[in-house]
């Protein structure tokens, strides 16, 4: 099971909570996914008020909050602010997002916004793409996890750039690393935990599903068959074909 910030978690899928068509399905979505971690959006999930916080912490899942819909330094430190007074906890996923199209984040308001959460006590999961310069300004910054995006928020295109993840994990071989956004698909976050991340987080491919809580089961089945595929130490791939029968003892006619 994954370890963040010295807490480890029941399940390496995180889930988050928007979007659902209802609170009930939302609930029945989160029982069948066993999601360890479950991330609320402080910014976007006003509207249930108080009935939607006793959901939440009725999911009996840790609580990521994270900071959606920021554009700032400033609004992403408030934000996380706010969030560790109402969920009583110090992780934040920290977004601050830079384009408005794509959902790409802010490389250098995200390093700023981290370096002064983290002197301010927060364990920062950080929201970036999977630029390697980056990702050693946030652990300097102070971060212990990194959360690559796959494909942009909400896209579904799961993982676009399988070079640069790879190269990530192999050169940040003891830091977590969780795949975040871009994953529609179960062979998606297979295919992630396949390159040996620690995590998955996702959210658009389960609430938006016809079915939010069968793809919230299958997305867990992935997760666990990429897991014990990683552990295995699958065959590398090869160019030319490679008889799995052995031509000692073939018959000659």
């Amino acid at each position: 099971m994954p370890t963040f910030y010295g807490t480890e978690v029941s399940s390496a899928l995180m889930l988050g909570t928007a979007g659902y068509p209802s609170p009930a399905i939302l609930a029945e979505a989160f029982r069948a996914s066993g999601a360890g971690i479950a991330t609320v959006s402080l910014r976007r999930e006003t509207g249930g008020g108080q009935d939607f916080w006793a959901l939440i912490r009725d999911l009996g899942t840790r609580i990521l909050p994270n900071t959606a819909g920021c554009h700032t330094v400033r609004e992403a430190v408030t934000t996380a602010q706010m969030a560790r007074e109402v969920f009583d906890t110090p992780w934040i996923k920290l977004e601050v997002i830079g384009h408005a199209d794509s959902l790409q984040p802010d490389p250098f308001a995200l390093v700023e916004a981290a370096s002064i959460l983290t002197a301010d006590g927060f364990q920062v999961f950080p929201y970036c793409t999977e630029d390697l310069i980056v990702c050693e300004h946030l652990l300097d910054a102070g971060c212990e996890v990194l959360m690559p995006w796959g494909a942009p928020i909400g896209s579904g295109l799961g993982l676009n750039n399988r070079y640069g993840l790879r190269a990530l994990r192999a050169h940040f071989p003891d830091v977590p690393l969780v795949v975040d956004a871009g994953i529609g698909l179960p062979s998606h976050a297979a295919a992630a935990m396949e390159m040996g991340f620690d995590a998955v987080l996702l959210n658009t491919a389960v609430a938006k599903a016809g079915d939010p809580a069968g793809m919230a089961r299958a997305m867990a089945l992935a997760i666990e068959a990429g897991t014990a595929a990683h552990a295995a130490d699958p065959m590398e791939p090869r160019d030319m074909a490679a008889p799995s029968t052995p031509l000692i003892g073939k018959a000659f006619l």
